[in-house]
């Protein structure tokens, strides 16, 4: 089996046969020996470690869809050139320690274990750009994850028991798409400005949990894509007006009370226009909303004049309604539920 990507094939050690690859760094100088190792769906419930496998020159490692309840120290602490580790669909309910020892790891994705903390050492993991750590029984992240993974790019940790996201969420600046909808989140972190690249949000489906979102999420400039439906939503920050690049917003399954359903049925220029307005009228009057106010000037992001042509057309969930406590089975899709689409690489907004 080929990898297409990286033009590697993969070791099957279900057979006698392996294959090592040259790969140039990325500067394109010296070439180093590789291997992708895959040891996925062979129903293991421990590793052979004991195969003549040189895992120092391990480039990626798949051992997802097994039956695997423990990954030995002793093997991460060998994995030194790893960049991609899937252990997805297993019985892990710890991950070892030693994995703050891949400090060239880039993709992790452990979802669809029995996880309920990560160990504080992945902070050590500070090339990380993309976790997957959906359909686990996380009920809390490392307190300052935020300030280690600076390289994060995307954070997926939908259908946990998270209650909150660490302040130092707010650190990552080079986050782009931040899922975390199905968890039981009460709010979000107060401080979200520093998320300046943040383009896709989705905080849905925490139902009767959050009910309020915070003032500063008016200040992501780069904010395209939000989510928030079924939560427990009455009020939108007036802050939500300067959101400039948003062009897809979906509030359905909210007792929206502000803005007024009148005003949301008219889509999302007029819910903007609508926030804008109202926080132009008010700012002087809160001296929260007065210093937010400075913020968002400086940032650019407050503007009340006409929307542009693209912003007109922005996408709001049609036929909102709003609903008491949970939404039927009837009104929701279940095929949000399902493990194919959540592992599916299309499982998230499609542009």
């Amino acid at each position: 089996m080929v990898d297409c990507e990286l033009g590697i094939m993969k070791v099957d050690f279900s057979k006698p046969k392996r294959k090592r690859f040259g790969r140039s760094n990325s500067q394109g100088g010296e070439i180093r020996m590789q291997e992708v190792v895959d040891f996925s769906g062979m129903s293991l419930d421990t590793l052979p470690l004991t195969t003549n496998i040189n895992f120092g020159l391990v480039y990626k490692l798949d051992i997802s869809n097994n039956n695997l309840q423990v990954i030995p120290e002793s093997l991460t602490a060998r994995l030194l050139n790893i960049e991609v580790l899937d252990v997805h669909s297993n019985q892990l309910k710890t991950l070892p320690n030693s994995i703050g020892c891949l400090s060239k790891l880039k993709t992790l994705n452990i979802s669809g274990n029995q996880l309920q903390s990560l160990p504080i050492t992945i902070e050590n993991c500070r090339a990380l750009e993309d976790i997957n750590a959906n359909f686990n029984q996380l009920t809390k992240l490392p307190d300052t994850i935020g300030f280690e993974l600076v390289n994060l790019k995307k954070l997926s940790i939908n259908s946990n028991k998270l209650t909150f996201l660490p302040s130092s969420t707010s650190h990552l600046t080079n986050l782009r798409h931040l899922d975390a909808r199905l968890n039981h989140l009460r709010s979000l972190p107060d401080d979200l400005e520093n998320l300046i690249n943040l383009e896709i949000l989705n905080i849905s489906q925490n139902f009767q949990y959050l009910d309020a979102l915070p003032y500063s999420l008016g200040v992501l400039i780069s904010l395209v894509e939000l989510d928030i439906s079924y939560n427990k939503i009455s009020i939108l920050p007036d802050s939500m007006g300067c959101l400039k690049s948003l062009r897809k917003l979906n509030v359905e399954g909210n007792p929206l009370v502000c803005p007024p359903p009148e005003v949301v049925e008219l889509g999302l220029d007029k819910v903007k226009q609508y926030l804008s307005e109202k926080m132009n009228g008010a700012h002087q009057h809160s001296s929260k909303k007065t210093s937010w106010f400075g913020k968002l000037k400086k940032y650019g992001t407050f503007n009340s004049s006409r929307m542009t042509q693209v912003e007109r057309e922005g996408y709001l969930m049609p036929g909102y309604r709003t609903i008491d406590g949970l939404p039927s089975l009837r009104s929701m899709d279940m095929g949000m539920f399902s493990p194919l689409r959540i592992f599916s690489p299309k499982n998230y907004f499609t542009r």
